[in-house]
């Protein structure tokens, strides 16, 4: 024990405060986060303390958290930090647990956000983007995500993340993109590759296909049409034949390449007429009702009428029992198009539009129970169409509008330009002059989802174009050259056989079935998706990216497979990065054994979602980062990459390999203001990270993200940051006073637990429980339950017990007493458990508050391990003798304080209390000095007065053995005379 001097007991009572032994420490009560934090990454950058980790950490079991790029484009905003600070959470845990836990930093450089940002610039510069050549395009692209790369890294950075940021990971790399173009000459090798027709989301502004993920859903109004087509034949229903059948429809624009009618078979369906009593005097809008019947699902025939009457006073006619036939009798009927007759020489409208069999998707919830069918413009349509031989049209270009030869069509604008699709525009116009139209409304109370673009805030289209797709009903076959991968179970498993059974469907959803989801619910999403998700649409129209390396036989429209001219490509990218492919001379690429007369060469690009599904090949087993390996330990993202990076990793990995790139995932929910609404610019409630940084400290931000119950939406706003900071001081104090009061321990003044005091060996025995509970929640990702069972033990068994009751102790017992060592004994143990728990939450206080006790200049929190923590430690009984304490504690608390809000009493050291003995496994004395109060005396009830007892003069206690105000007591008259 270090030899500390005797006070001088010659002291007049004013000077007793120069011999107690107050705590002692540099380590300031105010933070100055925003201040002191840019100071700790600096000493953290010249000691290399990540390299230092991974060099102490070398060989040791791996936890690999594989990052998940986000878009090099603009400041990182809190959805960002959130994902980043729980990374960093993650990784720190687990290197705490004693683990090799990497972390390699990526970022998605290819796509629409990027070109879109160049195009924006360009129209601020009245620059076409089509004038510009392509290579000056996309090398301006590649600068502008260099850029940001280096932006966000820095705001990265300064949120304390800690990684491998001197070498990340970037899409764009000509490494990255060489693998990329391989991954997909695998799936081209093994066969799961074709070319096809279907109707995708397409955005007419920036003209290319988009993926699920690249699509968000907003609430509009549509014009709502009903539309007659007229009954030509009906073999199972003669009588029908003359009759129109009705379709209800919110895209009027896609009547003109209507080529089928979809009837349920079990639906019910029964002929209509308008009252001719009722019909309008407009002779145009009279000549679509007079004398017509209508065909209408029965149990929509009012839903119809309901329509016609509001807009027009049209009341409906039901016909007889008679008038009524089921679905399947419309088998082999057909109908004429109603624009058949104003274009009569047109081969495309004057063809029979047959009934077909729509059972799998007709309803009877809305519209009529009859379904117009264009398959250039929907998915059941496209599918209806095809198993019947009806092919799409391609009517639509890549800008939205009609091709020049449907001339009569106009050009003014999109498909979906609010004219074009109005109840008065050209389409409706043109129905109801061919007395077609039944009925046109933009209904402004009927709302519902319709998708648009993410980037440009567009509505977008389902439009049918050749694209490139993998299936995902096809049974897979391997490429030769699959690596062995480690499965979930840590066994090296050479991926799929040649010649396995399964889909990539069915391959995908076996191996979500193996996979860890944190919450569990993300399971049955991703599950859901997989499931009913078509083929994967790979090819896009941009300019930005890695295009689709293949070469097509003219002819046979076939993609040339051979693995020498693949391994030539793969070769070029390597070099040269995507930009190899559209400056090749690609005589060369294909060797003496093809003529490139004969090939179409490729130009689409890769679908983002492909080049970040890949990582997992070009980061994790490419061994540019010897210290990764796949499948990664975690994915972690937001609950949107379901459809996004969880999802297109998976159908690569699986596609390619047989096996998931992960053992688990891991989602949180999206960040809302204060109020619980989505954040927006436009509607100004943002909050900039950089801001809250700034004020605050970054460690305010970190403690926020590990607190908030993450699995689901959660808030932030001023308020919220306000509560945080209040938590993180009183967690600050509770450092800055065990710092205090372990100035100048050391070994030697150690006490063994055998030979502590019951209340120091409680302590240790909650520290034990608290421990397991807390390596627990790491095990789990549980960072809130974490993070409130950490500040519940420090503030509420701690600060507000423990410490309470020692600090007179700590101030006034003489140094060498036992009680006092076993106090200071177990303060350090609790300070070295504490450090590292707090580390991996607030890392740069844990670093401040490891500096302040130990001020070696390399020495780091960081480079620690878990806290040995000894099981032995608990104890059941003790636990339950002390709850039995604390609860009576409690009570006199509870029993003390109105005294003390009347005044009567200023501190709990004023209070003498009586209390029934006989229920507590302490003494008078010891209980006394459980509650800090001047005296116990044994009582039927809880009772409270103020103490008639004087005041010692150095350590302020009111006590029987103080003869009068100022003198000492007997312990302090010990300590200081000996």
């Amino acid at each position: 024990m270090t030899d500390t001097p005797k006070p001088d007991a010659d002291k007049s009572a004013s000077d007793y405060k120069d011999t107690v032994f107050l705590p002692k420490t540099s380590f300031p009560m105010k933070a100055g986060l925003a201040n002191k934090e840019p100071g700790i990454l600096a000493r953290w950058e010249e000691i290399g303390l990540y390299e230092r980790l991974r060099e102490e950490r070398k060989g040791k079991e791996q936890f690999i958290l594989h990052d998940g790029p986000p878009y090099a484009n603009g400041n990182i905003h809190i959805g960002h930090s959130l994902n980043k600070i729980l990374k960093d959470l993650v990784v720190r845990s687990q290197s705490l647990l004693g683990k090799d836990a990497p972390y390699v930093p990526g970022w998605d450089c290819h796509g629409l956000p990027i070109e879109w940002k160049i195009e924006e610039a360009y129209r601020k510069k009245k620059r076409d983007k089509d004038e510009v050549p392509a290579k000056e395009f996309r090398a301006e692209c590649r600068e502008y995500a260099d850029k940001w790369v280096g932006v966000q890294r820095e705001e990265f950075k300064r949120l304390g993340i800690m990684g491998e940021w001197d070498k990340p990971y970037l899409t764009m790399d000509y490494d990255a993109e060489a693998t990329i173009v391989g991954e997909l000459l695998k799936f081209a090798e093994a066969g799961q590759l074709y070319r096809g027709a279907k109707p995708i989301m397409w955005s007419p502004v920036e003209k290319t296909a988009l993926a699920e993920a690249e699509v968000e859903y907003e609430d509009i109004t549509s014009t709502q049409i009903d539309v007659a087509f007229k009954i030509d034949k009906c073999p199972n229903t003669p009588e029908l034949e003359g009759a129109h059948a009705v379709i209800w429809t919110t895209t009027p624009w896609t009547i003109p390449v209507n080529q089928a009618l979809a009837y349920g078979a079990d639906v019910e369906y029964r002929l209509v007429w308008a009252n001719p009593d009722t019909l309008p005097d407009d002779p145009e809008l009279r000549g679509c009702f007079d004398g017509k019947r209508f065909l209408i699902a029965s149990q929509l025939v009012g839903q119809f009428g309901d329509r016609l009457e509001k807009l027009y006073g049209i009341n409906i006619v039901m016909g007889s029992s008679e008038d009524v036939v089921l679905g399947s009798q419309l088998a082999g009927a057909i109908a004429k198009h109603p624009m058949a007759d104003r274009f009569s020489n047109s081969e495309f409208y004057t063809k029979p539009r047959p009934f077909l069999d729509g059972s799998d998707f007709v309803t009877t919830e809305a519209g009529t129970g009859l379904v117009h069918m264009a398959p250039d413009h929907g998915e059941d349509d496209f599918d209806l169409c095809k198993a019947n031989g009806i092919n799409p049209v391609f009517a639509v270009e890549g800008d939205g509008q009609y091709r020049e030869d449907w001339s009569w069509l106009p050009r003014s604008g999109s498909v979906i330009n609010k004219k074009f699709v109005a109840p008065d525009g050209p389409i409706c116009s043109d129905l109801k002059e061919a007395g077609a139209l039944l009925s046109a409304k933009n209904d402004e109370s009927t709302l519902h989802s319709y998708p648009h673009s993410w980037r440009s805030k567009a509505k977008v289209i389902y439009r049918c174009t050749p694209q490139w797709f993998v299936p995902l009903d096809t049974p897979l076959t391997a490429s030769s050259d699959v690596p062995p991968v480690e499965d979930a179970e840590g066994e090296m498993v050479q991926g799929h056989a040649e010649g396995i059974a399964a889909t990539l469907r069915e391959t995908a959803l076996s191996e979500i079935d193996k996979t860890r989801f944190v919450p569990e619910r993300g399971k049955r999403r991703l599950q859901s998706m997989v499931e009913g998700r078509p083929d994967w649409v790979l090819s896009r129209q941009r300019a930005w990216g890695v295009p689709i390396a293949l070469y097509v036989d003219r002819k046979s429209g076939e993609y040339l497979n051979d693995p020498a001219v693949n391994a030539r490509i793969i070769e070029a990218f390597r070099a040269g990065g995507a930009d190899a492919w559209f400056d090749a001379d690609h005589a060369a690429l294909l060797g003496s054994d093809y003529s490139l007369d004969d090939y179409e060469v490729i130009t689409d690009i890769l679908d983002v979602w492909f080049d970040s599904g890949s990582t997992h090949s070009f980061v994790l087993e490419s061994g540019k980062w010897p210290n990764l390996r796949s499948p990664a330990d975690l994915y972690l993202e937001g609950s949107d990459q379901h459809r996004g990076w969880f999802q297109s990793s998976l159908l690569e990995s699986c596609g390619t390999r047989g096996v998931a790139p992960y053992k688990a995932l891991l989602t949180h929910g999206m960040t809302l203001d204060k109020t619980g609404k989505k954040m927006s610019k436009s509607l100004g409630n943002t909050l900039d990270p950089q801001k809250i940084i700034n004020v605050n400290g970054a460690d305010i931000l970190r403690l926020w993200a590990a607190s908030v119950d993450f699995t689901e939406d959660h808030r932030i706003g001023d308020e919220i940051i306000r509560g945080v900071s209040d938590t993180y001081r009183k967690l600050r104090n509770t450092f800055r006073y065990m710092i205090g009061g372990l100035n100048d321990f050391d070994d030697s003044e150690r006490v063994a637990v055998a030979d502590m005091p019951e209340l120091e060996r409680y302590i240790l025995h909650r520290l034990a429980e608290v421990d397991a509970e807390l390596k627990q929640n790491v095990n789990d990702f549980a960072f809130g339950p974490y993070m409130r069972t950490l500040t519940a033990f420090m503030q509420e068994e701690l600060s507000a017990f423990f410490f309470d009751i020692r600090k007179d102790c700590l101030y006034c017992d003489d140094p060498a007493d036992m009680k006092r060592r076993a106090y200071r004994t177990v303060m350090d143990v609790l300070f070295h458990a504490l450090t590292r728990y707090i580390a991996p939450v607030l890392c740069f206080t844990a670093e401040e508050v490891w500096q302040a006790r130990f001020e070696d200049a390399n020495d780091s929190i960081h480079l620690k391990v878990w806290p040995q923590v000894d099981a032995g430690w608990i104890d059941a009984n003790l636990a339950g003798k002390w709850q039995t304490i604390r609860e009576a504690r409690e009570k006199v608390t509870e029993a003390i304080e109105p005294l003390r809000q009347e005044k009567t009493i200023r501190s709990s050291l004023e209070a003498e209390v009586t209390y029934p003995l006989a229920d507590l496994p302490v003494d008078a004395v010891q209980f006394a000095e459980i509650c800090i109060v001047a005296d116990v005396t044994d009582g039927e009830s809880v009772s409270v007065t103020k103490t008639a007892h004087a005041k010692c003069g150095r350590c302020w206690r009111l006590l029987p053995d103080v003869p009068e105000d100022g003198a000492l007591c007997g312990r302090c008259d010990s300590v200081l005379n000996g």
